[in-house]
Order: structure tokens, then sequence, then C-alpha cells
């Protein structure tokens, strides 16, 4: 839609770029307040904010390349592209890296690994809601063709010339969507936040919430351009997103059962 925020002579700023940055910035303001109430140290949990941030980015433009393995093995120097590094990558892949950067973090320094869970998890919803506006902005993550009312088309040649957006086609405006439902989600945990709850509440329902959601909306999203080896009847985004379901209700029913067992 506006691939580009402004432009100065050769310079120009993405708004894909922005608005992840502006989502960075609501999701660490939202975690540094949650840590203050938990009384955790503000300095590991901004150090691990970055830890995270910077493992997101690598894993995500790592599961980007994997996704489109056979055209980048062909064309290394592409990886290091200006289109490619515009591309925002695979949000799973960010997500995977990022709980793995987390886990190792919160050992090294001796913070509870859920409680560290459940006060990023709703910084990172909303986070993630705002940066996929980054998306719809530069055209990546397009939906299927549509004949619904509210399907968009996109315009701009810089959108298909960095991310491949096919223009002047109605599309599902899948990038709204998660927008949507991930700011749902994040407002949620927030909410749930406020509630009496057990550590691992809160990153189990993120876990599921998001990851149902994700689940759906993959239905409506072109995938032809990105298919992992070994897609069988679901994407591997799919794939990732039930064993991310599962994942979160396992931390759930055990950290319920711990609860019983503590007070039996």
């Amino acid at each position: 839609m506006y691939p580009r925020l402004f432009t100065i002579g050769s310079f120009s700023v993405p708004t894909y770029g922005v608005l992840v940055a502006i989502g960075f910035l609501v999701g660490l303001f939202l975690v540094s307040r949650s840590a203050k109430r938990a009384g955790l140290n503000p300095d590991h949990v901004g150090n691990l904010a970055i830890y995270v941030f910077l493992a997101a980015i690598v894993g995500a433009k790592g599961f980007m390349i994997l996704a489109n393995a056979d055209y980048y093995f062909s064309h290394p120097g592409r990886i290091f592209s200006l289109s490619a590094l515009q591309a925002g990558g695979v949000f799973y892949g960010g997500l995977l890296a990022a709980l793995g950067t987390a886990f190792w973090f919160t050992r090294k320094y001796d913070l509870p690994w859920l409680g560290t869970a459940d006060i990023f998890a709703p910084g990172l919803a909303i986070g993630h809601g705002v940066g996929r506006l980054g998306c719809f902005a530069a055209g990546c993550c397009w939906g299927k063709e549509s004949s619904l009312p509210w399907a968009i088309s996109f315009t701009d040649p810089i959108a298909n010339q960095f991310v491949g957006v096919p223009l002047n086609v109605d599309l599902h405006p899948t990038q709204l969507y998660e927008s949507f439902g991930t700011l749902v989600v994040g407002f949620f945990l927030l909410w749930l936040c406020r509630r009496p709850h057990i550590s691992g509440t809160i990153i189990g329902w993120y876990l599921i919430l998001y990851s149902t959601f994700r689940l759906g909306v993959e239905f409506l999203r072109d995938t032809s351009g990105r298919v992992f080896p070994g897609d069988i009847f679901l994407s591997t985004t799919q794939w990732i997103a039930l064993g991310l379901i599962l994942s979160g209700i396992i931390v759930l029913v055990c950290r319920k059962n711990s609860q019983h067992n503590s007070q039996a």
C-alpha cells in the first residue's frame, strides 16, 4: 500500500521498518511496566528484550531463506539484497528463535522462566500486532484472491519489486486480519495479567490463542511462493502452530496440576 514512508534523494525510509520499530518500542514499554510490577531487575529485562528482538530478526530471516531455499541456494547473493533485508521474514522462525534465546538468558541470569515469559507475552502480542501493519504497508504476507467487499489490491510497483505481491488483484487483507487478531490477544493477556494467576498462565494462553488464530489465517494466505520441503496437508507454519497450541495446553495443565499438588 505504502512501502516507502518518505524519500530524500536516493535515501528512503521503509514504512515496514518504522512500524516494526514502533511495535518493538510499544512492546518494550509494556514489558518494562510489567517487570516493575513483578519486581524483576529492569536491566536484565531490558537486555533480554534486545537479545530477543535480535534473535527474532535472525530467526525470521533464516526461516524465510529456508522457505525459498531453491531460489536462495541458486542466488546466494540475493540473501543480502535490499529486497531480502527489507522483507519481514517468517514470524514463527522469529518466535522460536526468541523463545530459545529467552530460555538461555533466564537460565544464565537465574530468572524465573515461566514468570519472565508471562511478562513478555502481552507486549510481544501487541508489538507484533503493530508490526503487522508494516506488512500491510509493504505488501508482504498477502492473502489469496478474494471477491469479498473488504478485499484489497496493491498498486505500488515498489511493493511488487521488493516482496513480489501481485498488483491490481483483489486479495484477502491477511495482514490486517492478523494485526487485529494479535492485538485482541494482546489486550486479553493484559487483562489476564491483572487477575490472580499462577506463572505460566499468560504464556500458555498466548501460545494457544495466537497459534489458533494464525492456523486459521494461514488458510487465507497465498503460500504458493512460500513452501517448505515436506509440506503435506498443512503448511509448515500450520504444523508449527499446532505444536505451539499443544505446548500451551501442556503448560496450562502442568501448572494447574502443580498448583493442586502444592495445595494438597
